[in-house]
């Protein structure tokens, strides 16, 4: 590592389809080089990584979990010694919070991935790093970065975390899109579109209740893989509405499909910051979200580039008004994600917390 500049290590589970290896990758690959030496430790396999990290020097320690991977993350930090570590998740955040014992001098910066007490309801228990001295790993990091101003009161109300170590950064738009033409004609069959992990706190179930009482036709596009698979088809049968299903385990495609469809749904009961969302928005379609604790509601503005709402009687009326009677101005919707969520904005915001924590 060079001493010149600020020696910052990334790590991050693996470089599969995700929100935080996403936006993580971006954030370590788009640093700016005059000022940080950026690493990328990846837990997982290059095998499995579906985005293109540049010229960033990137290191696969191969384990199929974080677990395993602790023994060699270990060895690579005590030889590095990083001015700054950053976490990517949770159980990734513990791990590093870990063994930073071990390095006094570098500073310690987790990032959350959801609203921690709510999404606690959802996790799942083989991906928890059981470490009782880290039950409450926040008190040690030096920062932690939030995706939504909720996800910053939920550690200051709920887990007693000073708000001196909070620094709320959004979610950067981190291509180029495309712009969407316009909505479908009233006759056509309406294109419908859901992009995430099939997880039960993405709430599929909940879309799908709601479809099934709508009265125009209409395709769902439902693109993602996860553990709620077969119990969001069996739902669908059950329903009498898995005809009108498609499903995409996974695509690099994922902006064709967003430009191709005329409403995107996001039926989350918590969210850290839908990248997703975010992308739809970008390419100037219309959303339709149920209220839940997280990013959402930063970035849809009522009647502008989407709905939010609360239950599923008013999901249907606001969904029949979004594709028969309202017309959206494409343009607009994907300025307006683009000028709030502009990668280059979001960048130096990073740079500046890591220059901070330097000084400190």
């Amino acid at each position: 590592m060079n001493d010149s500049k600020i020696d910052i290590l990334f790590v991050l589970p693996s470089l599969k389809a995700g929100g935080a290896e996403r936006v993580i990758s971006f954030i370590a690959a788009n640093l700016d080089t005059a000022k940080f030496n950026s690493i990328l430790i990846v837990i997982g396999s290059a095998k499995d990584s579906v985005y293109n990290t540049g010229n960033l020097n990137v290191v696969f320690l191969k384990q199929k979990r974080v677990l395993f991977g602790i023994p060699f993350l270990f060895s690579y930090l005590i030889t590095k010694r990083p001015n700054i570590i950053v976490g990517s998740i949770s159980h990734v955040n513990r791990v590093i919070v870990f063994l930073s014992c071990f390095l006094p001098k570098s500073k310690v910066v987790g990032r959350e991935a959801s609203v921690p007490s709510i999404m606690q309801r959802f996790a799942l228990k083989q991906h928890r790093i059981n470490i009782p001295v880290l039950k409450n790993y926040h008190k040690y990091l030096n920062a932690i970065i939030c995706q939504s101003q909720d996800m910053a009161l939920d550690l200051q109300n709920n887990f007693n975390i000073a708000k001196s170590k909070i620094h709320v950064i959004n979610n950067p738009i981190t291509e180029n899109f495309g712009l969407k033409i316009q909505n479908s004609t009233y006759n056509t069959k309406k294109k419908l579109i859901t992009v995430g992990r099939l997880s039960k706190e993405k709430g599929h179930q909940r879309i799908l209740v709601a479809l099934s009482k709508v009265n125009f036709d209409y395709q769902y596009t439902i693109i993602g893989s996860g553990p709620e698979k077969d119990s969001i088809f069996k739902l669908a049968t059950e329903l009498g509405i898995v005809n009108k299903i498609c499903h995409i385990p996974f695509t690099k495609n994922v902006e064709n499909f967003l430009l191709a469809n005329d409403v995107f749904i996001q039926g989350s009961y918590v969210e850290g910051f839908p990248n997703a969302l975010l992308e739809c928005c970008a390419v100037g379609t219309p959303v339709i979200a149920f209220n839940a604790p997280g990013g959402t509601k930063e970035i849809i503005m009522n009647g502008i580039n989407g709905y939010i709402v609360n239950d599923e009687l008013e999901f249907t009326e606001k969904l029949h008004c979004m594709l028969f009677e309202k017309e959206w101005n494409h343009k607009k919707i994907k300025e307006l994600a683009e000028k709030k969520f502009n990668k280059d904005n979001i960048l130096k915001q990073y740079e500046s917390l890591f220059l901070e924590l330097t000084k400190s």
